[in-house]
């Protein structure tokens, strides 16, 4: 996180959400972090005088400072390449929608059912999970 946050403030000031979607746009949407590990590495990174904010209606912007370009230049590249390299997106999207489906089916189940249908839900998904778990095992 710390070494992306850097080079994206290498190439202009931004946002911290600002900088969440930079990352999501740049690893072609393999890696998008939460801000839950944004906010915090901005914090550190402002604490040692690598970067300093301002506030920007309602917004803190974020710059490098001298110690922060000295930082960039002497550290490791971003993440965010590698993170897109060699994925596969047509099949990454095929997953995704056969995990929201069950997911929202499994809602569904667990909003409306009755206690006999939530339990009879759970234990489908819980069966689901140990036969992923065979596959890699490579046993039925």
């Amino acid at each position: 996180m710390r070494a992306s946050i850097l080079a994206l403030l290498a190439d202009r000031p931004m946002h911290g959400y600002e900088m969440i979607q930079e990352i999501g746009e740049r690893s072609g949407g393999a890696w998008r972090p939460s801000p839950g590990s944004v906010y915090p590495t901005l914090q550190l990174l402002e604490d040692e005088g690598l970067i300093v904010s301002e506030s920007e209606g309602g917004k803190k912007l974020f710059t490098l400072t001298d110690a922060g370009r000295t930082e960039v230049e002497a550290g490791p590249q971003a993440p965010w390449e590698e993170a897109g390299r060699g994925v596969d997106w047509e099949t990454m999207n095929e997953v995704r929608q056969a995990g929201f489906g069950l997911m929202e089916a499994f809602g569904q189940v667990w909003k409306t059912g009755s206690a006999e249908q939530r339990k009879k839900a759970l234990a489908v998904v819980n069966e689901s999970r140990k036969k992923l778990y065979l596959i890699l095992a490579d046993e039925d």
